[in-house]
């Protein structure tokens, strides 16, 4: 609040046990601690933003996370402390489009949340970043977390990859005719700097971008 900011996320997990490997506490005891962090913000007109971790599958519980559940930790956030988005979390992502789509339903039926206020956060583990984000879309989520290059990742969940690149979800909607006000360009040059500081590949849509570049370089 000193600094200016107008806005706070908090994290919670749809598993106790996500939740207590990455922030040591239960969920009930992270919904509680965030309450006053959440009545704090109100007070002041600073908005909260909600994440809900593992919301379609766990490292810990070794399998996939029922929609339900996910849902019950989202219409928390949402109704009891107030958070005006919850962006649902693939954490290690290894959801695909079905479960994807069923947990939004979840939490639109039975959390009681609309679509308006969900966003997706999917991670691209297994190469199905793009495809769910393309079918929680298609469910009518309009809000999706990305990352340049697909940078991202967690300490707390073995085996996840970077979120879902900020190039190829653009390449996808520009395609889609979705006008995201977002210059694919630019952000495909941001990607191939950092990706070359890192020292790591790129995203594929930053790579082809790159390629097609200098293949038309090439021809001038």
């Amino acid at each position: 609040m000193a600094a200016g900011a107008t806005e706070v996320a908090i994290f919670a997990a749809a598993t106790d046990a996500f939740s207590r490997a990455n922030l040591n506490a239960s969920i009930d005891e992270t919904l509680a601690r965030y309450g006053d962090v959440a009545a704090a913000a109100r007070a002041a007109g600073v908005r909260v933003r909600g994440y809900v971790s593992c919301a379609v599958g766990c490292p810990y519980t070794a399998g996939p996370v029922a929609p339900a559940a996910a849902a019950a930790v989202a219409a928390r956030l949402y109704h009891d402390l107030g958070c005006f988005e919850v962006s649902m979390g693939d954490t290690t992502g290894v959801g695909t489009a079905g479960g994807v789509v069923a947990m939004f339903e979840a939490c639109v039926a039975q959390g009681g949340i609309p679509l308006s206020a969900l966003a997706s956060h999917c991670h691209d583990t297994y190469g199905q970043g793009v495809a769910n984000v393309l079918a929680a879309l298609a469910a009518g989520v309009t809000v999706h977390d990305t990352s340049v290059a697909g940078l991202g990742g967690c300490p707390f969940a073995p085996g996840a990859a970077g979120n879902v690149a900020t190039e190829d979800v653009l390449y996808l909607l520009a395609g889609l005719g979705v006008e995201t006000g977002v210059d694919l360009e630019a952000v495909a040059a941001t990607g191939a700097w950092i990706s070359g500081v890192l020292g790591r590949p790129g995203s594929r849509a930053g790579q082809a971008l790159a390629a097609a570049a200098t293949r038309r370089a090439a021809k001038a």
